[in-house]
C-alpha cells in the first residue's frame, strides 16, 4: 500500500473515550471493535466520533472510559442496508493510537485531510438568517478499487465557491469531523434519535489532474 494512497485520507483526533468496546466484524481472524470518543470543539461542546479499532492495537476487554487518547487513521464509509434503503455508516478506521494525559490545550484535537472527487451536484442554500451553506459528497479512493463516500459541509465564502463544483471535479479538503443528532421518522408514530457525521470544511481547493 503506497504512501500516496494513504495520503488522500488522513485523520487525527484527540479526546476522551466515552464507551466500552463493541464487536463490529472480523477479517482473517482479526477482530474489529467500535468505541466512541468525545472530542472538544472550540465552543466547548463535544463531537461524539465513532472509532473502528483492531484488537491488535488495544486490549478491547478493558474499559477505558474517561481515558484520553490520540488516534490517527482514515475516515471510512460503508453502506448498511436497512428498511429497503442503504444507510451510509461513517467511522474513523484507526491505524495508530496512544494514551495521552489529557487533551492538549490549544492543540488541533480534530483534523482531517481529504483528497477526492465530487460525486453529487453540490447543494447550496441559505439559512433563515442568511448564512450560506453548501453540502458536498466526496468520493475518496482506497486501494484495491474501493471508495469512501464522505459528506462535507461548507460555510460562507467556501460554500459559494463549492456551489460551482461539477460532478467528477477533483478537490482537496481540510477540516474537522463533526457529529449532529437528528430525529429519524421510523413509522407514523415512531421516531428514533440518530447521529450523523460530516466534515466541516475550513479550506478547500480544486486540484489539477
Amino acid at each position: 500500500m503506497s504512501d500516496k494512497i494513504i495520503a488522500n485520507n488522513q485523520v487525527t483526533i484527540m479526546g476522551e473515550i466515552a464507551t466500552g468496546f463493541t464487536f463490529s466484524h472480523e477479517v482473517f481472524g482479526e477482530g474489529f471493535y467500535m468505541v466512541d470518543v468525545l472530542v472538544k470543539r472550540l465552543s466547548n461542546s463535544d463531537d461524539r466520533i465513532p472509532l473502528m479499532i483492531s484488537e491488535r492495537l488495544i486490549d478491547v476487554k478493558q474499559d477505558y472510559t474517561g481515558c484520553y487518547i490520540m488516534a490517527s487513521g482514515q475516515f471510512r464509509s460503508y453502506n448498511r442496508h436497512e428498511e429497503q434503503k442503504n444507510h451510509l455508516v461513517l467511522s474513523v478506521f484507526v491505524r495508530e493510537i496512544e494514551f495521552i494525559d489529557e487533551e492538549l490545550d490549544g492543540a488541533k484535537t480534530n483534523t482531517i485531510l481529504l483528497d477526492g472527487y465530487i460525486c453529487k451536484k453540490p447543494v447550496y442554500r441559505k439559512t433563515p438568517l442568511g448564512r450560506e451553506i453548501a453540502d458536498l459528497l466526496l468520493a475518496v479512493n482506497r486501494p484495491y478499487g474501493k471508495s469512501d463516500y464522505i459528506p462535507c459541509i461548507c460555510w460562507g465564502r467556501n460554500a459559494r465557491f463549492a456551489s460551482g463544483f461539477e460532478v467528477g471535479e477533483h478537490v482537496q479538503i481540510l477540516g474537522r469531523i463533526q457529529s449532529r443528532e437528528y430525529i429519524k421518522k421510523i413509522t407514523e408514530t415512531e421516531t428514533e434519535k440518530r447521529t450523523a457525521y460530516e466534515v466541516s470544511v475550513s479550506k478547500l481547493e480544486c486540484m489539477e489532474d
